[in-house]
């Protein structure tokens, strides 16, 4: 199976549409950052700042000759002393915040989706519930833990991405 959500630091999680080596090259690049700045300040490196650090590269490589440009756009949620956080960073190296946010295949049906259904005051279940109901929206086929990923970002502020079980727990409640 494919893995679609990694971790990069303990509270910052990332997803990923198109080219999996590249992002699997934006993964390791971004978890070297996150430790150098670990090791020089002693403290997690701020959300903004490793996103920041992410379209960097990414935009680099748009104007680089002899390299070609990341066919990948990310979904990077984290949480830090500004709290919860979700950027979108494009293959240009562009970057935008969000409340709530989709990519990928039918990604606008998804927005408008989440636009109707996203508040400031969800609870976590029922952003699970959202997520879940947006993915049911635009999927083909029978969605189940074995086919979709979900990763959260809990009170706790650490980021993690739910078992299978956990996941089929949450259809069951949906359905």
């Amino acid at each position: 199976m494919v893995q679609k959500i990694q971790l990069l630091t303990p509270n910052i999680g990332v997803v990923y549409s198109g080219m999996g080596p590249d992002f699997r090259v934006l993964v390791r690049k971004s978890r070297k950052q996150a430790e150098q700045y670990h090791r020089l300040y002693k403290e997690p490196i701020p959300v903004t700042q490793l996103v920041r650090e992410i379209a960097a590269v990414m935009q680099e490589f748009t104007q680089s000759g002899g390299v070609r440009p990341f066919g990948v756009s990310l979904l990077v949620a984290g949480f830090d002393d500004k709290g919860p956080q979700l950027f979108q960073v494009d293959p240009s190296g562009s970057y935008f915040s969000w409340k709530a946010s989709a990519m990928g295949k039918n990604v606008s049906n998804a927005k408008t989706f989440l636009e109707k259904r996203y508040t400031d005051d969800m609870e976590l279940d029922d952003a699970v519930h959202t997520a879940i109901l947006t993915l049911k929206e635009g999927f083909e086929g029978q969605i189940s833990g074995k086919n979709i990923e979900i990763g959260i970002i809990g009170s706790d502020k650490k980021f993690r991405v739910l078992t299978p079980a956990e996941i089929d727990d949450y259809l069951g409640e949906v359905e």
